[in-house]
């Protein structure tokens, strides 16, 4: 488990995205230890750009040689970009969870709903508390 990245400019989800707020846009991606579960990242199914959605709504699903896991926005908002790279290569998931491997981007109905997320270090028990 200490081998796996938790970013400290993040906030987390219990279901293991992450949060990246810039401005009025969140970026959203899943966690180094979501991708390590997962293993092998094989599709990733995106939602359409113009798509709203509310606090916990799947808004796509992360499909890996495992498991389909449905991914779930963790603050409401309007897709503004999809990782359309991730379509020829969903690999970038597992080499580069926090970087290329985004999912997301959307612009943020109320940022005050991040406040709700785990920091980096409450993230981190999370995870070790479910291995």
């Amino acid at each position: 488990m200490s081998n796996l990245k938790t970013p400290s400019d993040l906030k987390y989800t219990k279901n293991d995205e992450w949060l990246r707020i810039e401005g009025d846009t969140g970026t959203i991606g899943i966690s180094d230890y979501a991708q390590d579960q997962l293993n092998d990242i094989v599709y990733v199914e995106f939602p359409d750009v113009g798509a709203t959605f509310k606090v916990g709504e799947s808004f796509g699903v992360v499909e890996s040689v495992k498991a389909a896991s449905d991914i779930y926005v963790p603050v409401g908002g309007t897709v503004i970009e999809v990782n359309s790279a991730l379509e020829d290569e969903p690999e970038l998931i597992n080499t580069d969870p926090y970087g290329a491997g985004w999912l997301i981007k959307i612009r943020l109905s109320d940022a005050a709903e991040a406040n709700a997320l785990m920091d980096a270090a409450a993230y981190t028990e999370y995870c070790n508390s479910r291995s």
